[in-house]
């Protein structure tokens, strides 16, 4: 069976993106080498890489055009499959995807039928439905270095109570944390 996780990088206020849609600056302080290898490393395990509509526009528009930097990184993401959970989504035109409408249901369903990891990018809306629906296997937050002060809060008041248990905490040498949690069933 698949594994569905979560990786985000979020600040250290519980934020993944700034004030503004795509406010991802405070990312730069953890991007490095080591964060890059780590990001290859990870993609290597994947076989289904999961978006919802807005974090797919994003990143289809970065990465369908970032071939050459870093080449590794870009190559995986465009060669594995994609899914972009969206309800209006017309046509998906980055490399491998396939849009689903009920992400829940769909997910459930591809879980099933493999057996490497898929991974959900960014994409908080998505995310708490799928925390909602307890579909996560693990969730991996790399915690940057950073209090943003405001901005969107991966956990909201929306979120559901979940007891995890830790399964790693790596420290990196930005000085950002890598935290990976199981749930607790």
């Amino acid at each position: 069976m698949r594994k569905l996780i979560m990786w985000n990088v979020i600040s250290l206020d519980g934020c993944f993106e700034g004030k503004k849609p795509w406010d991802l600056d405070f990312h730069r302080s953890i991007l490095d080498k080591e964060f890059e290898d780590i990001s290859n490393e990870q993609l290597r395990t994947a076989d289904m890489l999961v978006f919802g509509e807005k974090t797919y526009i994003g990143m289809a528009e970065y990465w369908s055009k970032a071939e050459g930097e870093p080449g590794e990184t870009a190559a995986m993401m465009n060669a594995l499959p994609k899914i972009v959970c969206s309800r209006t989504l017309e046509h998906a035109d980055w490399n491998n995807t396939k849009i689903v409408r009920d992400a829940v249901v769909e997910l459930a369903k591809l879980k099933q039928e493999g057996d490497g990891n898929m991974f959900v990018f960014g994409s908080g809306i998505l995310s708490e439905s799928l925390m909602k629906a307890n579909l996560f296997d693990e969730y991996r937050l790399l915690v940057a270095p950073v209090i943003l002060g405001v901005g969107r809060h991966l956990f909201t008041e929306n979120s559901a109570y979940k007891k995890l248990k830790l399964l790693e905490a790596r420290p990196l040498k930005s000085d950002g944390v890598i935290l990976k949690y199981a749930p607790v069933s």
